[in-house]
């Protein structure tokens, strides 16, 4: 018999360390908000339900106290029917749980951050070659509020995770993307942005954006130009730094310009709503890097000119592997004059100071 509630409450103990250890990385704002997801999905509220702010904080001081005794634990193996196995050891766990329709995540998010899940599998299929699992209730889960991510080779659709993510994508956007998020709106039928209107419809959009997070994840395990294994080297030798972001973002843009990404499902399935969505939704570096998009967005809106988007995305994703290979010369040079400050200087001012300059 699988103890699926200890093995849970051994998932969210290594939850509670990794969250214990990493919550200082965020910033006051960007700690709030994921306090305020983990505070719904252990409460099991919708994503637009709000409680007293009483309630909250004193669920806030509670989850600090228990951040407080755990700040120097270990995490601890995961016991299943009397083995013990690595907590990132999720092939083993998984060998267990898959046939009881259960799912465990494990391993390095944004900045190195440690991060697990255990959920519910719905739905298992393959596309592109690749193993896809739709997973449902979340069981355990940290600070972190991921709709999908690939793990092993695998995509996982994080369907509790998304419908949070989306709601505040929306909830929460900038002024300035507000043209693209209503055109997006209204190609799903929906012309008020009042909550009322969002509650009702969020499940439809959750279930077009699937899609969207989906070929992301297969764009980026199909990217060859970015080499994994120097990306990865790069990602922990400059974890919470900008080249961090910088790679990530390169990386992000390669992976939904690339012929088995985003953008290519978009433009083949001539998805509109989802197109919108993803312009309205494109923020940070990755925006930086792809202004064509934005103007040949505006003229589709005119025009429903789909061979204007398959351009931009070619001239997107020429520049994404222009910005990979100057960044793994460059850190490749640091690590031959084993410099990596030599390398971290470098790539800041050969991408990211070429982009701070047109401000």
């Amino acid at each position: 018999m699988l103890q699926l509630d200890e093995i849970t409450r051994q998932v969210l103990h290594n939850c509670d360390i990794s969250d214990a250890n990493n919550a200082g990385m965020y910033s006051i704002c960007g700690l709030a908000l994921r306090l305020r997801d983990l505070y719904k999905w252990e409460q099991g509220l919708p994503p637009w339900e709000e409680r007293e702010s009483a309630a909250v904080l004193e669920w806030i001081a509670a989850k600090e106290d228990k951040w407080e005794r755990h700040a120097d634990d270990d995490f601890r193996p995961i016991s299943i029917n009397g083995q013990a196995f690595d907590p990132f050891d999720t092939a083993g766990i998984n060998a267990i749980l898959a046939p009881h329709n259960i799912f465990y995540g494990a391993g390095y998010a944004r900045s190195l951050k440690p991060t697990f899940f255990l959920a519910v599998i719905e739905e298992r299929s393959t596309i592109d070659e690749t193993p896809v699992y739709i997973l449902a209730r979340e069981l355990a889960r940290d600070l972190l509020t991921i709709p999908a991510l690939s793990q092993e080779n695998c995509v996982l659709i994080r369907q509790d995770s998304a419908r949070l993510y989306l709601w505040d994508c929306i909830f929460y956007i900038k002024k300035s993307a507000r043209s693209a998020l209503n055109f997006a709106l209204a190609s799903c039928g929906i012309n008020d942005r009042r909550p009322e209107d969002l509650r009702r419809h969020l499940a439809g959009i959750l279930e077009a954006q699937k899609a969207t997070y989906l070929y992301h994840e297969i764009g980026e395990l199909h990217d060859t130009v970015f080499e994994r294994d120097i990306w990865r080297e790069i990602i922990a030798a400059f974890p919470y730094s900008p080249v961090e972001y910088l790679a990530r973002a390169v990386k992000d843009l390669l992976a939904d310009t690339n012929e088995h990404g985003t953008l290519q499902h978009i433009v083949k399935e001539r998805k509109t709503a989802s197109l919108a969505f993803y312009v309205a939704f494109l923020d940070g570096l990755p925006k930086e890097f792809f202004p064509e998009l934005f103007s040949a967005f505006q003229q589709f809106t005119q025009t429903n000119d789909w061979g204007m988007i398959d351009r931009a995305i070619a001239s997107g994703y020429r520049t994404a592997a222009k910005h990979a290979g100057l960044v793994m010369d460059l850190y490749r040079e640091g690590v031959r004059k084993k410099d990596l400050k030599w390398a971290e200087t470098n790539i800041q001012q050969g991408l990211l100071g070429k982009y701070t300059q047109k401000k």
